[in-house]
């Protein structure tokens, strides 16, 4: 232990122990629509190295917000590691060697009468780039093999090699995945035969269309306007369109109650907490494919926050703010409506990460407010996020920290990137080929419009989740702080619904599933087909949805994700029928609808309100 005391230089001023001071205090009445700036937050009296920062920021506009010094020392761990392992790299190259062989040999047999097309390899189910049987024929099928050889080999040259850190593993695999990607057969009109045979069928005319749709994208990227076709999905028409009325408003939310569509009614209200990277209303799109109508149609009370978009005025908002100022403030607004009613809480996404530090801190307090809990798409442990955890490293975060400490948020540009990077061939290069190539512009479709319809996150609240949970893995571990005081997921005893998405890139299933072993509860996991939005919006009359569900009492033993996968039975169709089954019958017998909103609510609006405007 050091036994000298380290005093600042002359004339150094002291650094304050927190650089940011909380958000004091909700807004007591229901219609203070107060900005959270004008709060009591102090400002941090010293920035060091501000110039540093302005330099990264300045930096991020042109790397997408990726830090070049995470992936220089990504490359730089492979490829040290690499250049000292001899044996992997003579194994690397008799691959090559054997495999280019075989494509040689089937490019000499190419006119050969019975060649069976993907003789030396073929593509993953999944792969959708060469799914049509014009890729069958040559040359195509041949450059197609070629380009899927490239991808093998530089797969097993950047996973395997031993000595590497798991993570800069993936960083090497995933950024190099990604530059191949870029370079498929399928994005080049010379090398692609479904191009070829459009322009020959339509005398090149797709080529006229496609650039018709570039220019009208590229200049809405610069207008910063909205896509073609979202004046279709207009937000309190035709989209967010179930009535109801905002009961209560503060700095941060507004909390909306909707109309009741049936004679009589569950006693105990839904609360919907959704994530504030998004505007809320992915639960209540249009009509036919709106979670709100159909619990409503059900027989249930919904609630449902509504987040208000933050700005630069914001970036000392806290994530505990989230908690104090959404899930608590509805709660209580909720109390009041309904007094000594259980509340039925769902949360989706970042909304339900949210909800389980709420539900943890509320059953340490005493607080039994939660009759259930139910976990749409939403993690508490952090350690297998998917590739998401990429660019969570501490070079990352802080070169994040230094790009929206500029600004006072992350801007929406950034996180559609990181999102699009996931799935870049479904989201980036497939439009690429239809839009473009071949001229055929999709259709709008209101999940789109909604994905269109981002939002802004404060500086300091998404430095916290990041750090919180996402780098240290705090509330998985123990070690999450609310008001000063631990808390633990281990508290919850509530009855939870936890739903996972097969194909989801954001919370994937696996990292989802291991509630299991973190609350002591009866808990109720399904996993349902699709990703992380189409699967959870999956209506019952949309045909082409299934999953698989089973439940584990408080005291049974765990059952593994992979065993869970064997054991769990399959059902067609959507999940929402089975969830709202299991709220009746954790619900009481039904009674009149209850009042709307409490006191006076002249100077509240209509759903979907005014905070998702903003």
């Amino acid at each position: 232990m050091s036994v000298v005391q380290i005093l600042p230089r002359t004339g150094e001023p002291v650094l304050p122990v927190s650089s940011v001071e909380p958000v004091v205090g909700a807004a007591p009445s229901a219609t203070n629509n107060k900005p959270i700036a004008e709060m009591p937050a102090a400002e941090p009296a010293y920035e060091r190295y501000s110039l540093d920062r302005m330099f990264h920021a300045r930096l991020a506009r042109y790397t997408g917000g990726l830090s070049p010094t995470a992936l220089m020392l990504a490359w730089l761990d492979w490829s040290s590691h690499l250049a000292w392992a001899p044996q992997r790299r003579m194994e690397i190259a008799n691959n090559v060697i054997r495999d280019s062989s075989r494509l040689l040999e089937a490019a000499a047999h190419v006119t050969t009468a019975g060649l069976e097309p993907w003789s030396v390899i073929r593509p993953e189910k999944r792969d959708r780039r060469f799914k049509e049987p014009q890729w069958e024929a040559a040359p195509f099928n041949l450059l197609a093999q070629a380009f899927l050889l490239g991808e093998r080999w530089w797969h097993d040259a950047t996973t395997g090699v031993r000595g590497v850190s798991r993570a800069n593993e993936a960083i090497v695999e995933f950024s190099m995945r990604q530059m191949l990607d870029m370079l498929a057969p399928s994005n080049f009109a010379a090398t692609n035969p479904e191009v070829l045979e459009k322009a020959f069928q339509s005398g090149g005319e797709n080529f006229v269309f496609g650039w018709q749709n570039w220019y009208g994208d590229f200049m809405r990227m610069l207008l910063a306007a909205k896509p073609v076709g979202s004046d279709q999905f207009v937000v309190g028409q035709t989209v967010a369109a179930s009535p109801g009325k905002v009961v209560y408003r503060n700095a941060l939310i507004e909390l909306i109650q909707y109309y009741p569509t049936s004679a009589k009614v569950r006693p105990e209200p839904i609360l919907i907490v959704p994530a504030w990277i998004m505007k809320y209303y992915i639960l209540d799109l249009s009509p036919q494919n709106s979670l709100v109508k159909f619990l409503t149609d059900q027989g249930f009370t919904v609630f449902a926050i509504s987040w208000r978009n933050p700005d630069a005025r914001d970036r000392n908002v806290a994530f505990d703010d989230y908690r104090k100022l959404g899930v608590m403030a509805a709660l209580d607004a909720i109390g009041r409506i309904l007094p000594g009613q259980k509340v039925h809480s769902l949360g989706y996404c970042l909304g339900g990460t949210l909800l389980s530090i709420a539900a943890a801190a509320m059953a340490r307090d005493g607080d039994d407010r939660l009759g259930t809990i139910t976990l749409l798409a939403a993690q508490t442990d952090f350690t297998e996020a998917g590739e998401l955890t990429l660019f969570i490293n501490e070079s990352q975060v802080a070169f994040l920290e230094d790009m929206m400490w500029q600004r006072g948020y992350l801007d929406t540009a950034q996180m559609a990137s990181a999102f699009a990077l996931l799935r870049s061939n479904d989201l980036i290069w497939s439009r690429l080929l239809h839009d473009y190539l071949m001229g055929d512009a999709a259709p709008p479709s209101d999940l789109m419009a909604w994905n269109a319809d981002a939002t802004r996150l404060p500086y300091r609240m998404h430095s916290e989740y990041l750090r919180k949970l996402f780098l240290d893995n705090d509330l998985a571990e123990g070690r999450y702080l609310v008001e000063g005081r631990d808390i633990s997921l281990s508290d919850i005893h509530v009855q939870m619904f936890v739903v996972g998405t097969i194909t989801d890139h954001v919370a994937p299933w696996r990292s989802v599933h291991k509630l299991h072993y973190q609350v002591d509860a009866d808990l109720t996991f399904l996993l349902t087909s699709g990703g992380h939005n189409a699967g959870v919006v999956a209506p019952p009359d949309e045909p082409g949805h299934s999953y698989q569900v089973m439940t584990k009492a408080a005291d049974s033993p765990y059952v593994g994700p992979d065993e869970w996968l064997k054991l769990a039975p399959h059902v067609e169709g959507s999940w929402w029928p089975e969830w709202t089954r299991w709220l009746v019958a954790r619900s009481g017998a039904l009674c009149d609808p209850p009042r709307i909103g409490y006191g006076d609510l002249s100077g509240l609006p209509d759903a979907p309100g005014d905070y998702v405007h903003t």
